[in-house]
Protein backbone atom coordinates (compact mmCIF):
# COMPACT_ATOMS: atom_id res chain seq x y z
CA UNK A 1 0.00 0.00 0.00
CA UNK A 2 1.49 3.33 -1.04
CA UNK A 3 1.74 6.28 1.33
CA UNK A 4 -0.76 9.10 0.83
CA UNK A 5 -0.74 12.73 1.82
CA UNK A 6 -2.82 13.73 4.81
CA UNK A 7 -4.91 16.02 2.62
CA UNK A 8 -5.85 12.98 0.52
CA UNK A 9 -7.05 10.97 3.50
CA UNK A 10 -10.83 11.31 3.73
CA UNK A 11 -12.12 8.34 5.71
CA UNK A 12 -15.77 7.34 5.59
CA UNK A 13 -17.12 6.33 8.97
CA UNK A 14 -18.69 2.87 8.97
CA UNK A 15 -20.53 3.56 12.22
CA UNK A 16 -24.31 3.30 12.04
CA UNK A 17 -25.97 6.09 14.04
CA UNK A 18 -29.26 7.89 13.73
CA UNK A 19 -29.58 11.19 11.90
CA UNK A 20 -32.10 13.73 13.15
CA UNK A 21 -33.08 16.43 10.68
CA UNK A 22 -33.75 19.75 12.43
CA UNK A 23 -34.96 22.18 9.80
CA UNK A 24 -36.30 24.74 12.28
CA UNK A 25 -35.21 25.49 15.86
CA UNK A 26 -37.56 24.59 18.69
CA UNK A 27 -37.76 28.27 19.69
CA UNK A 28 -37.17 31.57 17.87
CA UNK A 29 -33.48 32.40 17.52
CA UNK A 30 -31.44 35.54 18.05
CA UNK A 31 -28.10 35.13 16.31
CA UNK A 32 -25.88 37.18 18.60
CA UNK A 33 -22.60 36.72 16.72
CA UNK A 34 -22.48 36.95 12.95
CA UNK A 35 -21.46 38.99 9.94
CA UNK A 36 -22.89 40.48 6.75
CA UNK A 37 -19.90 42.09 5.04
CA UNK A 38 -17.46 40.84 2.42
CA UNK A 39 -14.86 39.24 4.65
CA UNK A 40 -17.05 36.95 6.77
CA UNK A 41 -20.70 37.41 5.95
CA UNK A 42 -20.98 36.68 2.26
CA UNK A 43 -21.22 40.25 1.03
CA UNK A 44 -24.86 40.73 1.99
CA UNK A 45 -24.26 44.47 2.23
CA UNK A 46 -24.38 44.42 -1.58
CA UNK A 47 -27.49 42.26 -1.88
CA UNK A 48 -31.19 42.98 -1.35
CA UNK A 49 -32.23 42.87 2.28
CA UNK A 50 -35.45 41.09 1.27
CA UNK A 51 -33.40 38.08 0.13
CA UNK A 52 -31.58 38.01 3.45
CA UNK A 53 -34.83 38.17 5.39
CA UNK A 54 -36.11 35.18 3.41
CA UNK A 55 -33.07 33.15 4.51
CA UNK A 56 -33.44 34.22 8.13
CA UNK A 57 -37.15 33.43 8.11
CA UNK A 58 -36.49 29.96 6.74
CA UNK A 59 -33.82 29.43 9.40
CA UNK A 60 -36.09 30.63 12.22
CA UNK A 61 -33.81 33.57 13.06
CA UNK A 62 -35.79 36.47 14.47
CA UNK A 63 -32.94 38.94 15.07
CA UNK A 64 -29.38 39.07 13.77
CA UNK A 65 -26.32 40.85 15.19
CA UNK A 66 -24.12 42.25 12.43
CA UNK A 67 -20.60 42.72 13.80
CA UNK A 68 -19.11 44.07 10.59
CA UNK A 69 -19.92 47.66 11.45
CA UNK A 70 -16.85 47.48 13.65
CA UNK A 71 -14.51 47.62 10.69
CA UNK A 72 -14.81 51.42 10.54
CA UNK A 73 -17.30 54.22 10.96
CA UNK A 74 -17.88 54.59 7.22
CA UNK A 75 -18.80 50.89 7.08
CA UNK A 76 -20.90 51.27 10.23
CA UNK A 77 -23.04 53.94 8.58
CA UNK A 78 -23.34 51.87 5.41
CA UNK A 79 -24.57 48.84 7.35
CA UNK A 80 -26.98 50.95 9.37
CA UNK A 81 -28.39 52.45 6.19
CA UNK A 82 -28.61 49.13 4.38
CA UNK A 83 -29.80 46.68 7.07
CA UNK A 84 -31.05 48.60 10.09
CA UNK A 85 -33.08 51.10 8.12
CA UNK A 86 -34.74 48.34 6.11
CA UNK A 87 -35.75 46.15 9.07
CA UNK A 88 -34.91 47.79 12.41
CA UNK A 89 -36.47 45.01 14.49
CA UNK A 90 -34.41 42.32 12.73
CA UNK A 91 -30.88 43.71 12.84
CA UNK A 92 -28.43 45.08 15.39
CA UNK A 93 -25.21 46.63 14.11
CA UNK A 94 -22.17 46.92 16.39
CA UNK A 95 -19.52 49.59 16.18
CA UNK A 96 -15.78 49.24 16.74
CA UNK A 97 -12.49 50.85 17.73
CA UNK A 98 -10.05 52.33 15.22
CA UNK A 99 -6.82 51.06 16.75
CA UNK A 100 -4.72 52.61 14.00
CA UNK A 101 -5.61 56.06 15.36
CA UNK A 102 -3.53 55.43 18.50
CA UNK A 103 -0.40 56.65 16.74
CA UNK A 104 -1.90 60.13 16.45
CA UNK A 105 -3.73 60.25 19.79
CA UNK A 106 -0.93 59.20 22.14
CA UNK A 107 -1.86 58.41 25.73
CA UNK A 108 -5.21 60.15 25.19
CA UNK A 109 -6.33 57.41 22.83
CA UNK A 110 -8.71 55.84 25.36
CA UNK A 111 -10.65 59.06 25.85
CA UNK A 112 -10.70 59.70 22.10
CA UNK A 113 -12.03 56.19 21.36
CA UNK A 114 -14.69 56.59 24.08
CA UNK A 115 -15.93 59.75 22.38
CA UNK A 116 -16.03 57.94 19.03
CA UNK A 117 -18.11 55.22 20.71
CA UNK A 118 -20.59 57.88 21.85
CA UNK A 119 -20.81 59.14 18.29
CA UNK A 120 -21.35 55.62 16.97
CA UNK A 121 -24.11 55.02 19.51
CA UNK A 122 -25.78 58.29 18.49
CA UNK A 123 -25.68 57.13 14.89
CA UNK A 124 -27.41 53.87 15.79
CA UNK A 125 -24.73 51.36 16.86
CA UNK A 126 -26.15 49.01 19.49
CA UNK A 127 -22.98 47.41 20.77
CA UNK A 128 -19.19 47.39 20.51
CA UNK A 129 -17.16 44.67 18.79
CA UNK A 130 -13.53 44.14 19.76
CA UNK A 131 -11.68 42.09 17.15
CA UNK A 132 -9.03 39.47 17.90
CA UNK A 133 -6.08 41.66 16.90
CA UNK A 134 -6.56 43.16 20.38
CA UNK A 135 -4.04 41.41 22.61
CA UNK A 136 -2.08 40.06 19.66
CA UNK A 137 -1.31 42.94 17.33
CA UNK A 138 -2.64 46.27 18.64
CA UNK A 139 0.22 48.63 19.50
CA UNK A 140 0.28 52.04 21.13
CA UNK A 141 1.89 55.25 19.85
CA UNK A 142 5.28 54.02 21.04
CA UNK A 143 5.01 50.74 19.17
CA UNK A 144 4.45 48.68 22.31
CA UNK A 145 2.03 45.77 22.29
CA UNK A 146 -1.11 46.74 24.22
CA UNK A 147 -2.33 44.34 26.93
CA UNK A 148 -6.03 43.50 27.03
CA UNK A 149 -6.31 45.00 30.53
CA UNK A 150 -4.34 48.20 29.74
CA UNK A 151 -5.86 50.86 32.01
CA UNK A 152 -5.43 53.56 29.37
CA UNK A 153 -8.45 51.96 27.69
CA UNK A 154 -10.69 52.14 30.76
CA UNK A 155 -12.68 55.08 29.29
CA UNK A 156 -13.87 52.82 26.45
CA UNK A 157 -15.23 50.14 28.78
CA UNK A 158 -16.77 52.57 31.25
CA UNK A 159 -18.45 54.48 28.42
CA UNK A 160 -19.89 51.25 27.03
CA UNK A 161 -21.29 50.52 30.48
CA UNK A 162 -22.71 54.02 30.82
CA UNK A 163 -24.41 53.73 27.41
CA UNK A 164 -25.61 50.20 28.17
CA UNK A 165 -23.82 48.88 25.10
CA UNK A 166 -22.67 45.26 25.32
CA UNK A 167 -19.03 44.65 24.41
CA UNK A 168 -18.49 41.62 22.20
CA UNK A 169 -14.82 40.83 22.78
CA UNK A 170 -12.63 38.36 20.93
CA UNK A 171 -9.05 38.02 22.10
CA UNK A 172 -6.51 35.30 21.39
CA UNK A 173 -7.66 32.34 19.27
CA UNK A 174 -7.80 28.54 19.64
CA UNK A 175 -5.09 27.27 21.98
CA UNK A 176 -3.49 25.15 19.25
CA UNK A 177 -2.79 28.32 17.28
CA UNK A 178 -0.21 29.19 19.95
CA UNK A 179 1.41 25.75 20.00
CA UNK A 180 4.44 24.75 17.91
CA UNK A 181 3.46 23.88 14.36
CA UNK A 182 4.68 20.29 14.53
CA UNK A 183 3.27 16.77 14.31
CA UNK A 184 1.54 17.17 17.69
CA UNK A 185 -0.55 20.20 16.72
CA UNK A 186 -4.19 19.09 16.29
CA UNK A 187 -4.94 22.06 14.02
CA UNK A 188 -1.94 21.48 11.74
CA UNK A 189 -3.96 21.30 8.52
CA UNK A 190 -5.84 24.50 9.29
CA UNK A 191 -2.66 26.37 10.21
CA UNK A 192 -0.87 24.97 7.18
CA UNK A 193 -3.60 26.52 5.02
CA UNK A 194 -3.62 29.76 7.03
CA UNK A 195 -0.08 30.35 8.35
CA UNK A 196 -1.01 33.89 9.43
CA UNK A 197 -3.25 32.32 12.10
CA UNK A 198 -0.23 30.90 13.93
CA UNK A 199 0.87 32.95 16.94
CA UNK A 200 4.00 31.38 18.45
CA UNK A 201 5.73 33.08 21.33
CA UNK A 202 7.93 34.94 21.08
CA UNK A 203 7.11 37.32 19.50
CA UNK A 204 3.48 36.84 20.55
CA UNK A 205 2.38 36.67 24.19
CA UNK A 206 1.30 33.33 25.57
CA UNK A 207 -2.31 32.26 25.23
CA UNK A 208 -2.78 32.03 28.99
CA UNK A 209 -1.41 35.52 29.63
CA UNK A 210 -3.98 36.95 27.21
CA UNK A 211 -6.78 35.03 28.89
CA UNK A 212 -5.67 36.15 32.34
CA UNK A 213 -5.72 39.76 31.15
CA UNK A 214 -9.22 39.25 29.74
CA UNK A 215 -10.41 37.93 33.10
CA UNK A 216 -8.88 40.94 34.86
CA UNK A 217 -10.59 43.30 32.42
CA UNK A 218 -14.05 41.80 33.03
CA UNK A 219 -13.53 41.74 36.80
CA UNK A 220 -12.34 45.37 36.91
CA UNK A 221 -15.43 46.65 35.02
CA UNK A 222 -18.44 45.11 36.76
CA UNK A 223 -20.81 47.76 35.37
CA UNK A 224 -19.99 46.87 31.76
CA UNK A 225 -21.56 43.89 30.02
CA UNK A 226 -19.03 41.75 28.17
CA UNK A 227 -19.81 38.94 25.75
CA UNK A 228 -16.85 36.60 25.48
CA UNK A 229 -16.88 35.54 21.83
CA UNK A 230 -16.43 31.86 20.99
CA UNK A 231 -17.23 30.51 24.46
CA UNK A 232 -15.19 33.16 26.20
CA UNK A 233 -12.26 32.58 23.83
CA UNK A 234 -11.38 29.36 25.69
CA UNK A 235 -13.75 26.60 24.58
CA UNK A 236 -11.03 24.02 25.17
CA UNK A 237 -11.20 24.67 28.92
CA UNK A 238 -14.80 24.99 30.05
CA UNK A 239 -13.74 24.76 33.69
CA UNK A 240 -11.80 28.01 33.35
CA UNK A 241 -14.68 29.73 31.56
CA UNK A 242 -17.16 28.42 34.13
CA UNK A 243 -15.17 29.88 37.03
CA UNK A 244 -15.08 33.30 35.36
CA UNK A 245 -18.81 33.21 34.56
CA UNK A 246 -19.56 32.34 38.17
CA UNK A 247 -17.40 35.16 39.44
CA UNK A 248 -18.62 37.77 36.93
CA UNK A 249 -22.38 38.18 36.40
CA UNK A 250 -21.53 40.90 33.85
CA UNK A 251 -20.00 38.27 31.55
CA UNK A 252 -21.82 36.27 28.88
CA UNK A 253 -20.41 33.94 26.24
CA UNK A 254 -21.57 32.96 22.78
CA UNK A 255 -21.07 29.58 21.11
CA UNK A 256 -20.21 30.86 17.64
CA UNK A 257 -17.71 28.84 15.61
CA UNK A 258 -17.02 26.53 18.55
CA UNK A 259 -19.45 23.62 18.32
CA UNK A 260 -16.42 21.73 17.04
CA UNK A 261 -14.89 22.04 20.52
CA UNK A 262 -18.10 21.79 22.53
CA UNK A 263 -19.34 18.78 20.60
CA UNK A 264 -16.28 16.63 21.24
CA UNK A 265 -16.72 17.01 25.01
CA UNK A 266 -20.50 16.48 25.17
CA UNK A 267 -20.78 15.52 28.84
CA UNK A 268 -18.72 18.48 30.05
CA UNK A 269 -20.40 20.82 27.59
CA UNK A 270 -23.89 19.74 28.63
CA UNK A 271 -23.09 20.36 32.29
CA UNK A 272 -21.68 23.76 31.30
CA UNK A 273 -24.91 24.70 29.50
CA UNK A 274 -27.08 23.56 32.38
CA UNK A 275 -25.00 25.43 34.96
CA UNK A 276 -24.71 28.70 33.00
CA UNK A 277 -27.98 28.61 31.08
CA UNK A 278 -28.58 32.31 31.81
CA UNK A 279 -25.21 33.47 30.42
CA UNK A 280 -24.92 31.68 27.07
CA UNK A 281 -25.92 33.18 23.72
CA UNK A 282 -26.50 31.56 20.35
CA UNK A 283 -24.38 32.55 17.36
CA UNK A 284 -22.68 30.87 14.40
CA UNK A 285 -20.08 33.34 12.98
CA UNK A 286 -20.70 31.68 9.60
CA UNK A 287 -22.96 34.20 7.90
CA UNK A 288 -26.65 33.56 7.22
CA UNK A 289 -26.07 29.99 6.03
CA UNK A 290 -29.09 27.71 6.26
CA UNK A 291 -27.10 24.46 6.37
CA UNK A 292 -24.87 25.78 9.16
CA UNK A 293 -27.88 26.87 11.21
CA UNK A 294 -29.34 23.38 10.96
CA UNK A 295 -26.11 21.78 12.11
CA UNK A 296 -26.14 24.06 15.16
CA UNK A 297 -29.78 23.19 15.89
CA UNK A 298 -28.98 19.49 15.60
CA UNK A 299 -26.06 19.91 18.00
CA UNK A 300 -28.12 21.71 20.63
CA UNK A 301 -31.40 19.80 20.35
CA UNK A 302 -30.61 16.15 19.57
CA UNK A 303 -28.69 13.26 21.05
CA UNK A 304 -27.24 12.32 17.66
CA UNK A 305 -23.75 10.88 17.82
CA UNK A 306 -20.59 11.36 15.82
CA UNK A 307 -21.65 13.75 13.09
CA UNK A 308 -19.87 16.36 11.00
CA UNK A 309 -19.89 19.85 12.53
CA UNK A 310 -19.14 21.51 9.19
CA UNK A 311 -20.39 21.61 5.63
CA UNK A 312 -17.25 20.17 4.00
CA UNK A 313 -16.37 16.46 3.82
CA UNK A 314 -13.44 16.95 6.16
CA UNK A 315 -14.27 19.41 9.00
CA UNK A 316 -12.19 22.54 8.88
CA UNK A 317 -11.19 22.85 12.53
CA UNK A 318 -9.91 19.36 13.22
CA UNK A 319 -10.36 15.76 12.14
CA UNK A 320 -13.05 14.80 14.59
CA UNK A 321 -16.85 14.64 14.65
CA UNK A 322 -19.21 15.83 17.39
CA UNK A 323 -22.10 14.68 19.57
CA UNK A 324 -25.40 16.41 20.28
CA UNK A 325 -26.14 17.90 23.70
CA UNK A 326 -29.90 17.14 23.82
CA UNK A 327 -30.59 20.22 25.93
CA UNK A 328 -33.87 20.56 27.82
CA UNK A 329 -36.42 23.04 26.51
CA UNK A 330 -35.95 25.60 29.27
CA UNK A 331 -32.22 25.81 28.53
CA UNK A 332 -32.75 25.84 24.77
CA UNK A 333 -35.15 28.76 24.97
CA UNK A 334 -32.68 30.77 27.03
CA UNK A 335 -29.75 30.06 24.72
CA UNK A 336 -31.70 30.55 21.52
CA UNK A 337 -33.67 33.63 22.51
CA UNK A 338 -34.35 34.76 26.07
CA UNK A 339 -30.80 35.62 27.15
CA UNK A 340 -30.06 37.75 24.09
CA UNK A 341 -33.52 39.32 24.20
CA UNK A 342 -32.84 40.44 27.77
CA UNK A 343 -29.27 41.55 27.11
CA UNK A 344 -29.31 43.21 23.71
CA UNK A 345 -31.04 46.52 22.87
CA UNK A 346 -33.33 44.90 20.31
CA UNK A 347 -36.00 47.15 18.81
CA UNK A 348 -39.23 45.66 20.09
Amino acid sequence: MKDIYLQEYQPRARLFTKTTEVSKPRFPVIDAHNHLGDSFGGGWDKRPVAELLDVLDEAGVQSYVDLDGGWGEEILHRHLDHFKAAAPERFLVFGGVDWDAWSGQGNGFGEWAAQRLRAQASAGAQGLKIWKKFGLQVRDHLGQLVAVNDHRLDPIWSTAGELNLPVMIHVADPVAFFDPLDNHNERWEELHNHPDWHFPGPPHPSFQSIMDDLADLVICHPNTTFIGAHVGCYSENLGWVSELLTRCPNLYVDISARISELGRQPYTARRFFLKHADQILFGTDMGPNLETYRIYYRFLETDDEYFNYGTATIPGQGRWFIYGLYLPDDVLEKVYFLNAHRLLPIDK
